[in-house]
């Protein structure tokens, strides 16, 4: 029997929408891994799901909602109930992730450049703020890049330091986690270009290598890291854009996603609305470019591939829409291969194995 998979995708529930669908912000579909494609199965009322995570223990959802933050049980058949929400003390959130014992929740907020960290329960329930960080500083005083803008909170592999990426600042700030207390403490700053707005984060398997896309400049940085006494240790191996030398201009880098197995990375692309696919070696950490082809839609906030590797979804948020694609990563291609499937305002996209 094959495996069975649904996929979660967040959306903002605000706009030029109607009333029903203004109420439900994440949405949940089956997933026909034959054929690439997805069949909707359920919805969930919550507004503006910035981003969602599932806790490392895969029996949680948690997300991003207007107030702070909202938990989730995933039910057998991967539909949700609901186990209560909290506040973050701040304005909504942009991103959320778990630490790797499933003890805390640390959210970023983009537009009060603010970090919390919030402690778990042993029932999946969000507790109280163990933590708050407002992040200081002046940017370049150009555009947008002026002050903090929290843009991803993601732990170390070894579960000790809390990477926390500032694309106001154009740099990641490395904190330890206090296991105890669920306190924080700078201990390291990984300084970006200037203007170069550092965006996600992503860490490889074993740990080793973390990888950083910055949104204006287009490119990811690559970084092994190891702890060395008692501090973290970070060196750059690695600078790979994200687009084509004949790319658009004003091009904005969004996405940042493994696959399943940690073969390929994808990222994606505003401006000439591209989606990017890498091989990943695993010994160096090293990325090299497949391919980078349009994806059919405005603006691709999410891409990844399915856990197959054999197709790939994108999340297009200016066009509201998802569009899929047969991949052959041997020879660079992707293909549109059905009708995309309209979705208000899309953020993010999670594939969940179910049980059998």
């Amino acid at each position: 029997m094959s495996d069975k998979y649904v996929a979660y995708v967040s959306t903002y529930t605000m706009g030029t929408l109607t009333n029903d669908q203004k109420s439900y912000g994440i949405k949940i579909y089956d997933v026909d891994m034959e054929n690439g494609r997805f069949t909707p199965k359920d919805q969930v009322e919550i507004t503006n799901s910035s981003y969602v995570t599932i806790s490392h223990n895969k029996k949680y959802l948690y997300s991003i909602t207007d107030m702070g933050v909202e938990a989730y049980r995933i039910k057998k058949d991967g539909t949700l109930s609901n186990l209560g929400k909290a506040s973050i003390n701040g304005m909504r959130g942009c991103y959320l992730s778990t630490d790797y014992e499933d003890k805390f929740l640390f959210t970023a907020g983009y537009h009060d450049g603010k970090i919390t960290a919030l402690r778990l329960n042993e029932d999946g329930s969000i507790g109280e703020i163990t933590d708050e960080i407002f992040c200081k500083g002046m940017g370049s005083i150009a555009e947008r890049n002026f002050r903090p803008h929290v843009s991803c909170v993601k732990m170390t592999r070894d579960n000790k330091y809390l990477c926390a990426a500032d694309l106001g600042m154009d740099h990641v700030n490395i904190y330890r986690l206090d296991h105890e207390t669920g306190r924080l403490k700078l201990v390291d700053i990984l300084r970006s270009d200037l203007e170069s707005a550092p965006r996600h984060i992503k860490i490889s398997r074993d740990g080793r290598f973390i990888y950083i896309v910055h949104e204006l400049k287009s490119y990811i940085d690559v970084y092994t890291y190891r702890e060395e006494k008692g501090l973290p240790e970070f060196e750059k191996i690695q600078t790979i854009s994200t687009v084509n030398d004949y790319h658009a201009s004003n091009t904005s880098a969004s996405a940042l996603n493994f696959s399943r197995d940690f073969q390929y990375m994808v990222t994606s692309n505003a401006g000439d609305n591209t989606a990017t696919v890498y091989k990943i070696d695993e010994k160096t950490g090293l990325l090299t470019k497949l391919l980078c082809l349009p994806i059919s839609g405005d603006y691709p906030k999410d891409a990844v591939l399915f856990p197959d590797n054999r197709h790939l979804i994108s999340l297009n948020h200016e066009s509201n829409t998802m569009t899929f694609f047969t991949t052959d990563l041997e020879k660079g291609l992707i293909v549109m291969n059905t009708k995309e499937i309209e979705v208000n305002y899309p953020n993010c996209i999670i594939f969940y194995k179910l049980e059998a």
